[in-house]
């Protein structure tokens, strides 16, 4: 218990100063706050993934395609309760995380990241071949739009939650398993590890995950659920979050979750000389710096203070 101490207090420290920072903050700083908190959700259901298991996703965002248009279509259709919605996108990404799951059995390393690149590349394309119910290219809106102020508490409650239920999770014989697997699928299976069960189920959490982050995108969209929002570029944010807050650990989620979420406002006021795509100029040009600099990410800066904290 006294080793836990440290970071118990670490997550009520953090808990508390975001629940007092929309407070002190304007109303356009709330958004990007709020925004912080759905990447938070969408890159710790990624290091699930490929932290914890060793399969690299890039088609993460059409998990939240799927999540953001279950919000949509079910607000604006049956007006649904928007906090239900998210529920539903829950339920319905896990489900179709473990049918993608399953033929991704077959697959590992680069040939997995092309098959989930394909999804990402395909389901943003989805609306415009059911256009009638999914809106086309016009995309649907939810019955209503929320402040910047409930989409903050919403994101952050969600993020709170599902971290306590990642821990939990990962604590547990599932993560035992799941890090087994990623260690060593030869040995996990020689230690009696269903090994399509476990990696079929983490794709299944990480879907559910990336199907919450979609619905509470939409919502920070205006309540617009349309494909453009949900381009492979998403998808790479996303797996561009994970490796910056270091694969396989979960205390350096928020550091990576701040750094895509809040890089982009910050790099677009960068002046680049010469250049009609600075903000991507930039944004690229920090990750770099990040991964030469935090090759491990923030979660090995993290454990390299705490070690020489101790010594």
């Amino acid at each position: 218990m006294r080793q836990r101490l440290p970071a118990i207090v670490s997550l009520l420290v953090v808990g508390g100063a975001l629940a007092g920072l929309p407070f002190t903050l304007s109303g356009y700083h709330v958004g990007l706050a709020a925004q912080v908190g759905i990447f938070f959700v969408a890159v710790l259901g990624l290091n699930i993934l490929t932290g914890y298991t060793g399969q690299i996703s890039i088609g993460h965002g059409a998990f939240m395609a799927i999540g953001g248009y279950t919000t949509a279509v079910m607000s604006q259709d049956h007006h649904t309760n928007l906090v239900l919605t998210m529920l539903m996108a829950f339920a319905i990404c896990f489900v179709v995380g473990l049918l993608v799951g399953l033929p991704a059995l077959r697959l590992s390393g680069v040939y997995l990241a092309l098959a989930t690149f394909a999804l990402a590349v395909s389901v943003p394309q989805l609306p415009l071949k059911w256009s009638k119910f999914l809106g086309g290219r016009d995309g649907v809106q939810t019955s209503k739009t929320v402040s910047h102020l409930w989409l903050y508490g919403a994101a952050w409650t969600a993020s709170a939650i599902l971290f306590v239920l990642a821990w939990l999770i990962l604590r547990g014989r599932v993560g035992r398993a799941f890090r087994a697997v990623r260690d060593s699928e030869i040995a996990a299976v020689a230690s009696g590890i269903e090994l399509p069960v476990y990696k079929t189920l983490a794709f299944g959490i990480s879907a559910a995950y990336a199907g919450v982050a979609g619905s509470l995108f939409v919502l920070a969209t205006n309540g617009f659920a349309e494909p453009s929002e949900f381009g492979v570029v998403l998808s790479l944010q996303i797996l561009v979050g994970a490796a910056v807050a270091g694969l396989g650990s979960l205390w350096g989620v928020l550091a990576g979750a701040a750094f895509v979420g809040l890089l982009p406002a910050v790099s677009s006021s960068v002046p680049v000389i010469g250049s009609d795509h600075g903000r991507d100029v930039v944004f690229g040009s920090a990750v770099v710096l990040v991964m030469l600099l935090l090759p491990d990410g923030f979660a090995g800066l993290f454990a390299r203070v705490r070690r020489f904290a101790r010594a």
